[in-house]
């Protein structure tokens, strides 16, 4: 394990479930994601994840063909807590403890969230599935996932990408985009970057907590293994 980081929460996109179809949950993705997530667990870290509801339903999207922003965004948390218990009964399959915990509280599903019950499972190396976002509309699973980070004291929050890490402009409209291993907090902000959000970012730099935004393969995952051996790889934003 690395020396410098114990804790770890991962925030994944919803997308990532979905494998090739143009939404829902591939069951082969799902396997493939499970053994990307033992294999870090394997190694003795205490590990948290949040998932987006993206390959389900997404907030903003709704909003966008007429639907209520608030009511679109609550269908996006619920969306996630599907998501949240697919992947703790797959993990369960794969011989891993895990619990989901949600923001938007959901009686008889999931238990809610709070900080102290979360540290002490993670202490117990339960991996823990943190749902629901924050349980309030108008933030992003970026900012959900910052805010759980700080909550459970994690070590550093890992945004897993489809891309190498942060670009100093969007790779699939300029080729000749250069990736950034590394910059602060308020550097992040300046470029008004879209890999995370700003709230996120800010978040992040007031409870001194880095982040590091790594390209995810779920049959493979990589780059997440390299950088917690010690490798550079992917961006880290912190300082």
């Amino acid at each position: 394990m690395s020396h410098s980081y114990r804790r770890l929460l991962i925030k994944f996109s919803g997308e990532v479930l979905k494998g090739n179809q143009s939404f829902g949950i591939d069951a082969s993705m799902l396997d493939h994601f499970c053994k990307a997530i033992k294999s870090i667990h394997k190694k003795g870290y205490e590990l948290s994840l949040v998932i987006g509801g993206g390959n389900i339903f997404r907030g903003i999207q709704g909003a966008a063909r007429g639907f209520d922003r608030v009511s679109g965004d609550y269908l996006g948390m619920l969306a996630t807590v599907m998501n949240g218990i697919f992947l703790r009964e797959y993990l369960h399959s794969h011989e891993i403890p895990a619990r989901v915990l949600s923001g938007l509280s959901v009686p008889g599903v999931v238990e809610d969230f709070y900080p102290g019950s979360a540290r002490q499972y993670l202490s117990e190396k339960q991996v823990l599935i943190f749902a629901g976002g924050t349980g309030n509309p108008y933030f992003t699973t970026d900012t959900a996932a910052a805010l759980r980070a700080a909550e459970i004291q994690a070590d550093i929050f890992v945004k897993a990408t489809k891309v190498d890490g942060v670009y100093d402009s969007d790779p699939v409209e300029n080729p000749g985009a250069r990736l950034i291993p590394e910059l602060s907090f308020s550097r992040y902000l300046q470029m008004n970057l879209k890999v995370l959000d700003g709230t996120a970012v800010s978040l992040s730099r007031d409870n001194n907590i880095p982040i590091a935004v790594l390209r995810f393969d779920s049959e493979k995952n990589s780059n997440i293994m390299e950088f917690l051996k010690g490798r550079k790889v992917g961006t880290l934003i912190g300082g």
